[in-house]
């Protein structure tokens, strides 16, 4: 078997996914089970949309399950101060400023669990973070982007 890949998350990002789980489980599947019934009870199977979009949901449901039951088996917990140097590693907090003149722009760096950049925090597996990991302040770096190749200074690491 292939190596898993492995989810890097924090405590409560893992919380988090282990909230929707139960609630995908729990209350989700009856939901999507009752509209089902629902829909059998109009008749012909064959021109209801009603069933077809309860069968659709119910594969949605069922495959986020699956996915979050992987996402958790596979989940590294990203400890707090475990790596006390000024390196960039998955979950710290890095302050960067492209260049030449750019502004200034700090992330979290999480696993791709997490990743919700608009809450400045951006995924390990991003271009971004994979140039950044493993550096420390004062480094330059060079970034492969979808939009082109930038440079950013590390400002900061904490």
């Amino acid at each position: 078997m292939a190596d898993e890949k492995k989810h890097y998350m924090t405590l409560e990002g893992k919380q988090k996914l282990e909230n929707e789980l139960e609630f995908l489980k729990t209350e989700r599947r009856k939901e999507v089970v009752e509209r089902i019934k629902v829909a059998r009870s109009f008749g012909d199977l064959s021109e209801n949309s009603e069933y077809d979009a309860a069968k659709d949901e119910q594969a949605f449901v069922e495959a986020r399950i699956v996915q979050l039951e992987k996402m958790i088996r596979d989940s590294v917990i990203i400890e707090d101060n475990k790596d006390q140097s000024d390196n960039v590693s998955i979950g710290k907090t890095v302050k960067f400023q492209e260049l030449p003149d750019g502004d200034e722009e700090t992330y979290v760096i999480v696993g791709s669990a997490e990743a919700d950049p608009f809450e400045g925090k951006i995924s390990n597996d991003s271009p971004m973070a994979k140039s950044l990991l493993g550096k420390k302040p004062g480094d330059k770096v060079s970034v492969q982007t979808p939009g082109g190749e930038i440079s950013v200074v590390i400002l900061e690491v904490k």
